[in-house]
C-alpha cells in the first residue's frame, strides 16, 4: 500500500535522466569551485594578505557566476566557533578574519542556469595548518565515518531492492556519532531531499526533527550531512546520494581527510 506522502513524491521529487545529468555537471563545477576556494585561502595566508569569511564567500559566488551556476543564497563560510552554528552566514558587516591555526567550514550549493536544473549541495572542512589538533581530527573522523556509514546503508538497500525510509538513514548516522561520544552535539537531521530547490519535496533523512517514514524512491536524490558542533568549532561533511532503479551512488567527490590549507 502506497501512502499519500509517497504518492506525492512520485510526482514531485523524481528526476528525469536529463536532470540527473545536469546534477552531475553542476557537481563537477561546484567541486572545482570548492577546490579553488580552499586554495584562495591558502594563497592569502602564504602571502600574509588578510582574508575574511566574506571574502571567501564572494570568491565562491563569483566562481559560480563564471561557471553559469546559480543558487538561492549563501554559501556558508564559517571559521572556528562560527562553524558551530549550522546556519551561520557571513556578510559584509559581519565576518571573521581567517588566520593560521583556524578551522574553516564551507557549505556550498548550486545548480546550472537551465530549465528544470537540480542542485548539488556539499560541505567540506579544512584546517589552516599542516598539523591538525587531535580533538579536531577525532571529531572529523566521527563525522566522516557517520556520513560513509549512512551513505553505504542507502546504497546497499537500493542495490538490493529492499525498501528503506528516510528515518533509517538518519538512525545509522546518529548511531555512529553516539558511539564516538558526541550524540548531544549532533542536533539536526542527517539529510534532506534535493531537487529544483536545494531542499526538495522527497523523503528527508530525519528521525530527530521529524520521524520521516517516507520511502526513498527511485530517481530521487538526498544529502547525507552529519555534523558535530562543539562550543569552539563545528565539523560537517556532506555528500549527495542519488537513488536510481536498482542502484544508488554518491554523485561527487567525498572528503576523506581534512583539507590542509
Amino acid at each position: 500500500m502506497i501512502s499519500s506522502a509517497d504518492l506525492i513524491q512520485e510526482f514531485e521529487a523524481r528526476w528525469t535522466e536529463e536532470q540527473f545529468q545536469l546534477h552531475i555537471q553542476a557537481g563537477k563545477l561546484v567541486d572545482e569551485t570548492r577546490r579553488e576556494a580552499f586554495e584562495f585561502i591558502a594563497e592569502r595566508l602564504r602571502s600574509d594578505t588578510p582574508v575574511t569569511e566574506y571574502d571567501v564567500q564572494q570568491f565562491i559566488v563569483n566562481g559560480f557566476s563564471q561557471r553559469d551556476l546559480m543558487n538561492d543564497h549563501g554559501p556558508i563560510v564559517a571559521v572556528n566557533a562560527h562553524a558551530s552554528d549550522p546556519h551561520y552566514e557571513p556578510n559584509s558587516r559581519k565576518a571573521s578574519q581567517i588566520c593560521k591555526g583556524d578551522l574553516v567550514l564551507i557549505d556550498m550549493w548550486a545548480k546550472l542556469k537551465r530549465p528544470q536544473a537540480v542542485y548539488y549541495d556539499i560541505t567540506w572542512t579544512g584546517f589552516c595548518s599542516e598539523v591538525i589538533p587531535e580533538k579536531i581530527q577525532k571529531v572529523f573522523e566521527a563525522v566522516r565515518d557517520a556520513r560513509k556509514m549512512a551513505s553505504d546503508f542507502a546504497i546497499r538497500k537500493a542495490s538490493s531492492g529492499e525498501p528503506f525510509a528516510g528515518y533509517e538513514v538518519d538512525d545509522v548516522a546518529r548511531r555512529c556519532v553516539a558511539e564516538r561520544g558526541f550524540a548531544e552535539f549532533f542536533f539536526h537531521r542527517t539529510g534532506h531531499s534535493i531537487g529544483t530547490d536545494v531542499h526538495g519535496t522527497g523523503a528527508n533523512m530525519d528521525n530527530l526533527e521529524s520521524h520521516d517514514e517516507r520511502r526513498v524512491i527511485p530517481n530521487t536524490c538526498f544529502s547525507v550531512e552529519p555534523g558535530i558542533y562543539l562550543p569552539d568549532f563545528g565539523i560537517r561533511s556532506e555528500v549527495n546520494v542519488y537513488v536510481g532503479d536498482g542502484f544508488a551512488q554518491v554523485t561527487g567527490e567525498q572528503q576523506e581527510e581534512l583539507v590542509r590549507i
